[in-house]
C-alpha cells in the first residue's frame, strides 16, 4: 500500500470513529494524533533506510504538539485511529495491524528485560482502551478488545477476546462470557 493510500486510510478512520471530526480539513488541521501518524508515515522509511537522528527529531516535534510518542521504527498498519492521543506511547519494535483504535494514555512498551523484539504486536481490528498498558514482546490477537486501565505484561491475548483488569483477565472469548486469567506466554 502506498503512502497516500495509508494516509487516506488513517483519515477515513478518524472521520468514521470521531464524531467531533466535521470534515477532512478539520481532521488535517485539528486532530493532532492524526498529524503524528502522518509524520510517522513520512519518517518510518527514513528510519528503515538507516537515517539515525532526523526521524526521531520530527516525531519529537509532533509529540510536543500532540502528546503522542511514536518511535519511527514502529510498524503501523492502515487505518490507525488514536483518539485524544495524550500519553500514548508506541515503542520501537511495536507492530500495529490494520484498523486499530487506541485511546489516550495507552502504552505499547517494553519491560526492559528483552533485546531485539521487545514491544507488543497488535493484530487487526484491535481496540485498546484508555490507560491500558501492554508490555513486552506479546501478541494481541485479531479483533481483541483491551479494556480501560487493563495491564497486560508477558501474556499473549487470544483473538476475539475481551481483556479487562489488573492483571489482565479474559472476560469474553469468541462471543461467550468467561473468566480466565491470562497465562504467561511460553516464549519468555
Amino acid at each position: 500500500m502506498g503512502l497516500l493510500s495509508l494516509i487516506k486510510s488513517d483519515l477515513d478512520a478518524v472521520l468514521k470513529n470521531d464524531p467531533a471530526a466535521k470534515s477532512a480539513l478539520d481532521v488535517i488541521v485539528n486532530h493532532t494524533p492524526f498529524c503524528t501518524i502522518i509524520m510517522h508515515r513520512l519518517v518510518h522509511p527514513l528510519h528503515k533506510f538507516g537515517i539515525p537522528i532526523l526521524p526521531r527529531f520530527f516525531l519529537n516535534l509532533t509529540k510536543i504538539w500532540s502528546g503522542v510518542e511514536v518511535h519511527p521504527g514502529a510498524k503501523i498498519g492502515k487505518g490507525l485511529f488514536i483518539d485524544h492521543g495524550c500519553g500514548v506511547v508506541i515503542g520501537e519494535t511495536a507492530e500495529i495491524g490494520d484498523n486499530c483504535t487506541l485511546f489516550h494514555n495507552v502504552t505499547l512498551g517494553g519491560t526492559g528485560k528483552h533485546s531485539g523484539k521487545r514491544h507488543p504486536t497488535i493484530g487487526n481490528n484491535v481496540l485498546i482502551g484508555t490507560g491500558a498498558t501492554l508490555l513486552g514482546p506479546i501478541k494481541i490477537g485479531d479483533n481483541a478488545r483491551i479494556g480501560a486501565e487493563a495491564f497486560v505484561i508477558m501474556c499473549d491475548v487470544p483473538a476475539n477476546s475481551t481483556v479487562v483488569g489488573t492483571p489482565g483477565m479474559i472476560v469474553k472469548l469468541d462471543g461467550k462470557k468467561i473468566r480466565k486469567k491470562l497465562e504467561p506466554t511460553k516464549h519468555f
